[in-house]
């Protein structure tokens, strides 16, 4: 299938989507670092709830202000808003907190590549998009790439980390449904409100995630675990649904999922730094598969951008 001719417009308004998606993998890809030194003293519930919280209040309030009575949703995109907010924000952050505390960073960042999988596979269900085969090449060479710094060390699935790995899979299932259910709404509101409106959708939950198990505020955390928590709300929460919300008028939702395979790599860089690990072997190697992978599938859209919402009357 023949690549789309875009416009000068639209060229732009889709490299501004790929700049995004490289700062959510730089966030995201340093999510595992900061989570870990979160646990302990927070629970991945606890952590859960601290990112519902600040993310629903501080996106919601900005939200109003900027966008005024734009803020307001139609009532039938009630139904599909809260859809979102279950899978995208709810279940997406518990499952994948609860996966991590269970298992390793390298376990977690070893299931990654699923994501673009897994949404590909909902984008054609749902008739969003099509795949040609340099796209799936691209995504091999990409998995590849992961692949030589991922099992250099003999990632393997291992008995003791089975629960948590399974629980980041479901993840990944519930966010490639996210990304595929969100992207028709955002035709209609700017990301800023409908990210608000999902993280809002899903404040309910929030008294159901504490409990004396998993207090908001643990007794004797340390000054390390509270500056975890502020990165983690700030960075992995409130930025990153933001910015891929932004991406996803710009690129297509298996594109968008694509840049998963980013992370792997900025999660061995931040250990390096972090816990003073030792180079892997085909780190450079990997790094440049990885990035041409993403590359190929980057620049070959199947499916226009949308028309940005911001830009209707």
């Amino acid at each position: 299938m023949a690549t789309l001719d875009l416009s000068p417009q639209e060229r732009a308004r889709r490299a501004q989507g790929v700049v995004a998606l490289l700062f959510v993998q730089l966030f995201f890809g340093l999510f595992p670092l900061f989570g870990k030194l979160a646990f302990g003293s927070f629970a991945a519930r606890s952590v859960a709830a601290w990112r519902i919280a600040v993310g629903g209040l501080v996106l919601g309030v900005v939200a109003a202000l900027v966008h005024g009575r734009r803020f307001l949703p139609e009532r039938g995109d009630l139904p599909r808003l809260a859809l979102c907010g279950l899978l995208g924000i709810l279940l997406n952050m518990l499952l994948f907190l609860e996966g991590l505390q269970r298992s390793s960073a390298i376990h977690v960042a070893l299931l990654l590549p699923l994501i673009p999988v897994f949404t590909l596979i909902v984008a054609i269900v749902a008739r969003q998009e099509r795949f040609d085969l340099p796209r799936a090449l691209g995504m091999a060479v990409a998995f590849f790439g992961a692949g030589l710094v991922l099992f250099e060390r003999g990632g393997r699935l291992g008995s003791d980390h089975t629960l948590g790995n399974l629980l980041v899979v479901a993840n990944e299932l519930c966010y490639a449904i996210y990304f595929v259910l969100l992207r028709p709404l955002l035709a209609k509101y700017p990301p800023l409100v409908l990210t608000a409106w999902v993280f809002l959708l899903s404040a309910w939950s929030i008294p159901l995630l504490l409990g004396a198990e998993a207090p908001l505020v643990p007794e004797g955390a340390p000054t390390e675990a509270w500056l975890a928590i502020l990165y983690i709300v700030i960075f992995p929460t409130i930025f990153t649904y933001l910015l891929n919300s932004f991406a996803l008028v710009r690129v297509s939702a298996s594109t968008a999922a694509s840049f998963i395979f980013l992370q792997p790599m900025i999660t061995v860089v931040g250990a390096l730094w972090w816990l003073d690990e030792a180079l892997p072997q085909h780190f450079v190697l990997s790094t440049l598969l990885t990035f041409g992978g993403v590359w190929v599938v980057a620049r070959r859209p199947v499916a226009r951008p949308l028309a940005p919402a911001a830009a209707k009357p």
